[in-house]
C-alpha cells in the first residue's frame, strides 16, 4: 500500500487535487483553442477516455475569448495555459476559466501581479506554477549548482510571491526532459512545500519512448507516495496521454478505472496466434469502464493458474480457446468464435 505525501487540497472545477483525492489524469489540447469546435471536439474525445481536466494554449486574445464558449459545452474543467501576458489571464478569469497555469514572476510589474492574484482569488481560480528545466529565470540559470536544485529554487520564488499576495490556492510542477532531473526536483520540493504537485516529463518523446520516460518518472514518484495530478507528454494524440496516465496508475494500484489487462510472453507452448487475440481483446474492451481484471494467456497448461486472480480469462488451445473466471474453466471455444464469446460474456455480465 502506498503511504502519499500529505498535501493541502484544492478544487478546480469540482475536481479536488491533493490530499486523500484521487489522483486525476489530465492532458492538454492540440488544437487551435480560437477554434472552438474541434477544440470541443477533442475535449470531448479525451473525456470518454476519463481525462478529467484539460489546459488550453492562450497564444493570444482571440483564445482568451474563445474560452468563454468551449466553457460552456466542455465536460470536464479546464486550465488557461498563459505565457507571460497578464491580461490574458484575467480575461481568461473573466470568461470562466477553472485554473491558471501561469509563473506570477514572469507577467511584470507587482500591480498586475496583483491584478491576476486578486481576481484569481475573488474567483476561486487556482494557480499552477510551472517550471520547467529549460526555461529558468536568468539569473537562476547561471548558479553553479544542479538543474534540479535551480528548478525548485525557481518555484519557490513564485510560491513566495503568490504567498506574499495573501494566496495559497497553489499547485506546483517541475518538469524537465531528464528523467532523473525531473525525479530529483520533485522528491526535493516535496519535502520544502505542503502544496499539490502536478507531476509530469515534459518533452518526453513520441509515443514509445515518451511513455517510458514517463513511466519510469512518474511511477517512481508516485511509488514514493509524490504526486497528486498527473500528465502523461506525448508527441501523439492527447487520448493517447490520458489512456497511459491511468496505465500508470493503475499498474501502482492507486487508480482502478476500465480493464487491467494481463497476457502472457507467448513461449513455444503457445498454439494460438496470441499476440493477435491480445491486441483484440484489448481493443474491444478499450472504453470498458468497470475495473475488472482481464487476462489473456497462451496455454491452457498454465494459464488459469497463472491468471487465477483475473476476473476473466482466455487460455489458447490448438485451434480453439478456453474461457475461465477467477481460474476456473467455464467454456471450451473453437478459434474463430473465441474473440466474440468472450467479449460478448464480459459484457453481458457486467451491464
Amino acid at each position: 500500500m502506498i503511504q502519499r505525501r500529505k498535501s493541502k487540497q484544492i478544487e478546480i472545477g469540482g475536481v479536488k487535487i491533493g490530499a486523500d483525492a484521487p489522483i486525476s489524469v489530465q492532458s492538454m489540447t492540440n488544437t487551435d483553442t480560437r477554434d472552438v469546435k474541434s477544440t470541443l471536439k477533442q475535449i470531448n474525445n479525451m473525456a470518454e477516455y476519463g481525462c478529467e481536466l484539460v489546459r488550453l494554449a492562450i497564444l493570444n486574445d482571440d483564445a482568451a475569448q474563445a474560452v468563454k464558449e468551449i466553457k460552456k459545452l466542455s465536460p470536464i474543467p479546464l486550465i488557461a495555459d498563459i505565457h507571460f501576458d497578464y491580461r490574458l489571464a484575467i480575461k481568461c478569469i473573466e470568461n470562466g476559466i477553472d485554473a491558471l497555469r501561469i509563473n506570477p514572476g514572469n507577467i511584470g510589474k507587482e500591480e498586475n501581479i496583483k491584478k491576476v492574484v486578486s481576481l484569481a482569488k475573488t474567483n476561486n481560480i487556482p494557480i499552477r506554477i510551472g517550471i520547467n528545466g529549460g526555461s529558468l529565470e536568468k539569473d537562476i540559470e547561471a548558479m553553479n549548482i544542479p538543474l534540479h536544485e535551480k528548478m525548485v529554487m525557481s518555484a519557490l520564488r513564485h510560491v513566495k510571491i503568490l504567498e506574499d499576495n495573501d494566496f495559497d490556492k497553489i499547485k506546483i510542477s517541475l518538469k524537465s526532459s531528464d528523467v532523473m532531473t525531473t525525479i530529483q526536483a520533485y522528491r526535493e520540493i516535496s519535502e520544502k512545500v505542503e502544496y499539490p504537485l502536478h507531476l509530469g516529463v515534459t518533452e518526453a518523446g513520441t509515443y514509445t519512448g515518451g511513455i517510458i520516460k514517463s513511466a519510469v518518472g512518474l511511477g517512481t514518484l508516485l511509488a514514493e507516495g509524490i504526486g497528486d495530478t498527473i500528465r502523461v507528454s506525448l508527441t501523439d494524440s492527447p487520448v493517447e496521454e490520458v489512456k497511459a496516465g491511468f496505465s500508470i496508475l493503475k499498474a501502482l494500484g492507486l487508480r482502478q478505472k476500465g480493464i487491467n489487462f494481463v497476457s502472457c510472453p507467448t513461449c513455444g507452448r503457445t498454439q494460438i496466434n496470441l499476440i493477435k487475440l491480445a491486441k483484440e481483446v484489448e481493443k474491444r474492451l478499450e472504453g470498458f469502464d468497470k475495473p475488472l481484471t482481464i487476462a489473456v494467456m497462451g496455454c491452457a497448461v498454465n494459464g488459469p493458474g497463472e491468471a487465477k486472480h483475473a476476473d476473466y480469462g482466455i487460455a489458447g488451445g490448438i485451434n480453439e480457446g478456453y474461457i475461465f473466471k477467477k481460474g476456473q474453466i467455464i467454456k471450451k471455444v473453437c478459434e474463430d468464435k473465441l474473440l466474440d464469446e468472450f467479449v460478448n460474456l464480459i459484457q453481458t455480465e457486467n451491464v
